[in-house]
């Protein structure tokens, strides 16, 4: 490290440059000048050489040896680390620049409300950054930054970012609640009661979310971020459990195989993100446990039994179960009992309108 740092049109030295200059013009060699200071050699040259933060103790004896303030050194190393404190923003800035091609700022602008700033990059940036209450946007190419990457799959950096980004925002915005402590009972409770809620079409968001809060969870949905291929996430935060999905699945039978799919790894202790096309153990619980939760496997085998999945057979079985016709439809299809391009069939397939945040 050099003790001094030339920067734009700025010029700032470490006080070792002073000090060698003092050393020169004492006709003194080190050594003999650091024992006058009273210091080691070996902490002086280090010193000298800009390796090392001048310290109060040296400052004191500095100003005494030299009759000079201990302000006066202070603040040459004030100056120095500010400095390179700005040289080292700005070269952070430029990391960040190549996170942010991964995101669309049109995404934060239109759904959280950030301004504008057209063809203003950098103000771009720490709109985002702010908003996403991160020192920098280059954390989130980090896997586990907001929650455990649980997937197997190959990831490329933009996924990692984007669903870091989604994760960070549910996050915060959980952050913001009161919710009392995560209790596993009243959650089980909550969870019978939200399969009350499948064919309340107007209200079956705010109730649930009541009932989960009432248990310690906090179900944020957010709008989908295009390619962060993730479908849901659950975390840990304090004494509660914030609970994520987002909008891109909201026909009736994927958003509730989605909640339940992620009620499943709060159940089994297992939080992280949960991406599209995860396989594995963890995954494959949270699978079944989501299926036979939304749909008895005794009442399910006696259904596939009759073996007419006509849509007035698909409706009174639904009814009998208590159960939205689209979940029972996404379940045959899944088992490829019937396919999913019968147009007849894909009716009862009923698609969600959510305004996210207003519920």
């Amino acid at each position: 490290m050099s003790n001094y740092i030339e920067y734009k049109d700025k010029v700032a030295f470490h006080p070792g440059y002073y000090i060698k200059e003092m050393v020169e013009t004492s006709g003194l060699t080190q050594e003999d000048f650091a024992k006058r200071l009273d210091t080691t050699p070996k902490n002086l040259s280090i010193l000298i050489r800009g390796e090392q933060r001048l310290s109060n103790d040296i400052a004191m004896k500095l100003s005494r040896l030299t009759g000079t303030t201990i302000g006066y050194w202070l603040n040459l190393q004030k100056g120095y680390d500010t400095l390179v404190a700005e040289f080292e923003s700005d070269k952070e800035l430029e990391n960040e620049k190549k996170v942010f091609e991964y995101l669309d700022y049109k995404y934060f602008r239109t759904n959280y409300g950030l301004q504008d700033h057209p063809r203003k990059k950098e103000a771009q940036i720490a709109e985002t950054r702010g908003f996403l209450k991160v020192s920098s946007l280059t954390v989130l190419k980090k896997e586990d930054m907001a929650a455990n990457f649980r997937s197997k799959l190959e990831m490329s950096e933009s996924s990692v970012v984007k669903a870091n980004a989604m994760v960070q925002i549910a996050t915060n915005k959980a952050l913001e609640v009161e919710a009392p402590r995560f209790d596993k009972k009243k959650f089980e409770e909550a969870v019978r009661y939200a399969l009350t809620q499948t064919t309340n079409h107007k209200e079956f968001l705010k109730r649930i979310k009541k009932a989960f809060y009432n248990a310690g969870v906090i179900f944020v949905v957010l709008p989908n971020m295009a390619g962060s291929n993730t479908n849901g996430a659950t975390k840990k935060i304090g004494n509660n459990i914030m609970l994520m999905v987002n909008d891109r699945r909201l026909y009736a039978d994927t958003f509730w195989f989605t909640l339940f799919h992620e009620i499943g790894h709060i159940m089994n202790g297992d939080f992280g993100i949960s991406f599209d096309k995860e396989k594995g153990e963890i995954e494959e619980r949270a699978d079944i446990y989501a299926q036979n939760m939304l749909i008895n496997p005794t009442d399910y085998k006696e259904f596939l039994r009759e073996k007419r999945f006509d849509t007035s057979s698909i409706k009174r079985f639904a009814e009998k179960i208590g159960r939205d016709p689209g979940i029972v439809l996404g379940r045959l299809q899944n088992d490829k009992k019937v396919g999913y391009t019968d147009r007849t069939l894909n009716m009862l397939r009923r698609r969600y309108k959510v305004v996210v945040g207003q519920v």
